[in-house]
C-alpha cells in the first residue's frame, strides 16, 4: 500500500508572531500546503485542476494548537484520508517537530467542478486513488468537539 507523502517546511521569521513563535495563521498556511500535496497525490494536481476544472473546497476545519513552534524549527505534516464519499473528503493532518505532535487539523472538503463551480462526484481515477489511500491510520483525536 502506498501512503501520502509527508509535507516538510522550515519555519521562517515572517511567520513568527509577537509572542515569539509560529503565528496561528501560518499553522493553517502550512496545513493548506499539506492539503495541496494530498490533492497532488490523489490526482487533483495543478495540471488536472487546469484541464478539468476540478478542485477541492474546504467547507469546515478544526485546528488544535498543542505546542509552540519556534523560528527555524523543521515541521513535518502527515496527512490521512479519514473517510471519503462520492463528493467529499475528510482529511486529518498532524504537524510534528522532532517527532513531537505540535498541532492537528481536521478538514471536510467537497469536490467541485464546472462553471460555475458546483459539487460533483470525483472523477473515476481520483476516486480510485482516494479508495487506495483511505483509512490507513486511526487517529483518536479526529471528530473532537470544541469544549
Amino acid at each position: 500500500m502506498t501512503a501520502l507523502p509527508v509535507y516538510r517546511a522550515a519555519i521562517v521569521e515572517d511567520w513568527i508572531d509577537y509572542n515569539g513563535h509560529l503565528s496561528e495563521a501560518f499553522y493553517v498556511l502550512l496545513f493548506g500546503y499539506a492539503t495541496d500535496q494530498v490533492m497532488d497525490g490523489i490526482g487533483l494536481d495543478a495540471d488536472a485542476r487546469s484541464r478539468t476544472g476540478s478542485s477541492l473546497y474546504t467547507v469546515e476545519a478544526h485546528v488544535r494548537y498543542l505546542r509552540e513552534v519556534a523560528l527555524g524549527a523543521e515541521v513535518e505534516i502527515t496527512s490521512t484520508i479519514v473517510t471519503a464519499g462520492a463528493k467529499k473528503l475528510h482529511l486529518a493532518h498532524e504537524m510534528r517537530v522532532d517527532g513531537e505532535l505540535v498541532a492537528t487539523e481536521e478538514l471536510m472538503c467537497l469536490h467541485v467542478a464546472g462553471q460555475p463551480a458546483a459539487t460533483a462526484p470525483f472523477p473515476h481515477d481520483v476516486a480510485g486513488r482516494i479508495a487506495e489511500l483511505s483509512g490507513t491510520r486511526a487517529l483518536e483525536w479526529v471528530g473532537r468537539a470544541i469544549g
